[in-house]
């Protein structure tokens, strides 16, 4: 008997803005078929582009691209997530994988607006970040309901093709995540700007000032990741005692900046539970 590879699922993606052009040029550059993807949008731009770059079939109806997909990913803004999911629900069958990516709508809120008299499909909640734009994205995954082998395992490729994938076991757990990291290129970016105006406080042009405080970001961050030290010990290697590293932590430490951290993070999930009583709570 000659054994046959399955066939490999289609993904259809409803919004086709910066972070599904993305996960789609991501997926492509992994190595799948752009026969394997789809696109839904309402700007006869955005069609067209997708068309002209990836070869994709794309549609102005969300409905044309769920009859074509065995996992649909709704990648669309919180705001208009009920109305999107809720016009879907009678196409979407229950085999299908309804994958979302819009923060602060929570589980059951899906649930219910995906549901339809033929039964719910499997959801699954995706918080990535904007480095995925770059390949170098961190995203968060969690099952909402049964979700079929096929379904996790397409989720995590398409995830996986820009960046890093981590799995949680509680959907409580996903708002940690946007602390962590969803909400966390930004604190970044807010350091380096910071850095930037310090070292034009003491004189460097301001362009070079910020050229430094850049390359050293990610520096440290390659440096990080691509090395087993654990990241106190990258730390410690550079903070000679007594030396000016060591004065620049210590008034840090001074300013209290891990309890800083812990505010913004915190306002960050406090942030994420008002947008699901905002957007997800009501019918």
């Amino acid at each position: 008997m000659i054994a046959t590879n399955p066939p490999t699922p289609r993904i259809g993606f409803i919004g086709a803005g910066n972070l599904a052009t993305s996960l789609i040029g991501g997926l492509i550059q992994a190595g799948w078929s752009p026969d394997s993807l789809c696109a839904a949008d309402p700007a006869d731009t955005t069609r067209r582009q997708l068309t002209e770059r990836y070869g994709l079939l794309v549609s102005p109806e969300n409905q044309d691209i769920v009859h074509q997909a065995d996992v649909v990913v709704l990648a669309v803004k919180p705001q208009v997530m009920q109305p999107v999911a809720r016009a879907l629900a009678e196409a979407i069958r229950p085999t299908q994988t309804v994958v979302s990516v819009a923060a602060g709508i929570e589980g059951p809120a899906l649930s219910r607006w995906l549901t339809s008299r033929l039964g719910t499909p499997g959801i699954i909640r995706a918080m990535p970040n904007t480095p995925a734009l770059l390949g170098a994205g961190a995203t968060g995954l969690v099952a909402v309901n049964a979700v079929s082998e096929m379904g996790r395992s397409t989720t995590e490729s398409i995830f996986a093709a820009v960046g890093t994938v981590e799995w949680l076991e509680r959907e409580a757990d996903l708002n940690a995540v946007i602390a962590v990291a969803g909400s966390a290129p930004a604190y970044f970016f807010a350091f380096i700007e910071a850095l930037t105006r310090g070292g034009t406080d003491l004189g460097l042009p301001q362009a070079m000032a910020e050229r430094l405080a850049i390359q050293t970001a990610l520096g440290a961050a390659r440096m990080a990741s691509e090395t087993d030290v654990p990241v106190q010990t990258l730390r410690e290697r550079v903070t000679s005692p007594g030396g000016t590293t060591a004065e620049a932590l210590k008034a840090l430490r001074a300013g209290d900046l891990d309890a800083l951290v812990r505010k913004a993070m915190q306002a960050a999930v406090d942030r994420a539970g008002a947008m699901a009583d905002e957007f997800g709570a009501s019918d």
